[in-house]
């Protein structure tokens, strides 16, 4: 009887804290040198996304964007794809590149 007893008086139950992501710091403006490094990587990507952008350089994903289409506006990056969720762009690849 003593042993029936004590079967539901086992450890409580620990809940989890949940799955926590590092805090990243990115930067949310341009200093010399990332600006500088932006113009010299960026249009020798072959797929360019905000978030590869992101993750390379460190930056903000509101400042890639805007980047980005400033690099797009220039003519030096070209969009595959344009979406409300994706932005997807590649190198400009022109005729005398190719010869």
């Amino acid at each position: 009887m003593a042993a029936a007893m004590a079967g539901g008086k086992g450890k409580k139950k620990k809940w989890s804290k949940g799955k926590s992501r590092d805090q990243v710091d990115n930067k949310v403006l341009f200093s010399k040198e990332q600006h500088d490094r932006f113009h010299a990587e960026v249009p020798k990507m072959k797929l360019i996304t905000v978030s590869s952008v992101v993750e390379k350089l460190k930056i903000n994903a509101g400042l890639a964007r805007r980047a980005l289409r400033d690099l797009a506006e220039d003519g030096k990056i070209r969009p595959v794809l344009i979406s409300r969720a994706q932005r997807i762009y590649t190198r400009n690849v022109t005729e005398e590149d190719d010869a």
